[in-house]
């Protein structure tokens, strides 16, 4: 049995990858266009090991994706490659259309074709599992309800434009075409292998280097944070038994202003690798003007994927940042790798010296 995942040299991919061979046999053929987010080094303790099969390449190259398919017959395919970053997404948006809306119609038509040809039990028990984001579904107040599946898409960057874009691309195909999909819609993950453009890599490589620690405004955006390896965990449970054509938000029942996620991370800090000076970590924190757009909460409802599938988070957010520091903490070789070169002209340009 064999899987086909898409991004896997990301963040979330890369856990992922992880997070299966750790507990199955199962050959994960990964697919990766290796963009500035992928990293080959997320994948490094897997070289050697047959169960991993990594072909660089792009989910909008038909022919590749065609071939991988006749080649390995997977029982699945799993849709983790997108474009990402919503400050990226502001100062370039073209790149995340191209990726997140082409790159999954692109997908969804190569697999449409494979699994339409497909002996009759192989047709029954293929999946298609598309990952996305609680971003689609817009913003909430400080009194609304958490994002629940029902709730209508109002996105507002041009990344969460594109991945609603791709959200109803999927769902189309499945009541068009019968295409056997899953959705999940995850909130803002955190952990191993994070790249350091996001809120927690950055302000925990930012303390380390003795740097300043941006806050966007006034630090009080609020957002449900979901360790990564617990996402992973949602979506094996999600392709082994979710339902075909559904959707199923999976978050970590942690909502927390991001001015409060910096402080309890400079608090862990404190402890595992105190300043040399004696002084708290907290001290770096400066706040810079806030991003176009910027969402003020997301929450995420999960009740249905653990009333239906029996998962819920293993991780507190007080467990997850503990874990996600001393990963850090451990493996300043990947870290100088990923904050080499262009990576940190970018930080320069969008936060300033």
């Amino acid at each position: 049995m064999t899987i086909l995942v898409t991004g896997c040299a990301g963040f979330i991919g890369s856990n992922f990858v992880h997070t299966w061979l750790a507990s199955s046999d199962e050959t994960v053929i990964n697919l990766d266009k290796l963009t500035y987010a992928g990293n080959l080094a997320n994948l490094k303790s897997l070289q050697g090991d047959a169960r991993h099969v990594f072909v660089h390449g792009d989910i909008g190259d038909r022919a590749l994706v065609d071939q991988l398919l006749r080649e390995h017959q997977p029982r699945a395919v799993l849709n983790f490659a997108a474009e990402s970053h919503v400050d990226r997404s502001i100062h370039g948006p073209g790149e995340f259309i191209q990726t997140n809306v082409m790159g999954t119609f692109h997908l969804l038509e190569s697999v449409r074709a494979y699994w339409q040809v497909l002996p009759e039990t192989q047709r029954q028990s293929f999946r298609f599992l598309h990952v996305s984001t609680d971003e689609v579904y817009g913003t909430l107040s400080p009194t609304d309800p958490p994002f629940a599946e029902t709730k209508n898409y109002e996105p507002n960057s041009p990344y969460s434009a594109s991945k609603a874009a791709s959200d109803h691309l999927v769902r189309a195909w499945h009541h068009t075409y019968g295409l056997p999909v899953l959705t999940t819609n995850c909130s803002n993950n955190y952990g191993p292998f994070h790249f350091p453009e996001k809120l927690i890599p950055l302000v925990l490589l930012n303390a380390l280097a003795g740097k300043a620690l941006p806050i966007y405004g006034d630090g009080q955006q609020v957002r449900d944070w979901l360790y990564v390896q617990d996402h992973c965990r949602a979506i094996t449970r999600v392709l082994d038994a979710g339902k075909v054509g559904e959707t199923y938000n999976i978050g970590g029942w942690n909502e927390k202003p991001n001015l409060e996620v910096v402080n309890t991370l400079c608090a862990v800090l404190d402890e595992l690798k105190p300043r040399a000076d004696g002084k708290n970590y907290a001290e770096q924190i400066t706040y810079v003007k806030d991003r176009p757009g910027h969402d003020r909460r997301y929450a995420i409802d999960a009740r249905k994927v653990e009333r239906e599938l029996g998962w819920r988070p293993e991780e507190t957010f007080e467990t997850g940042i503990r874990k996600t520091v001393a990963w850090y903490l451990i493996n300043q070789a990947w870290v100088e790798d990923v904050t080499s070169g262009a990576y940190r002209q970018w930080v320069g340009q969008q936060y300033g010296a």
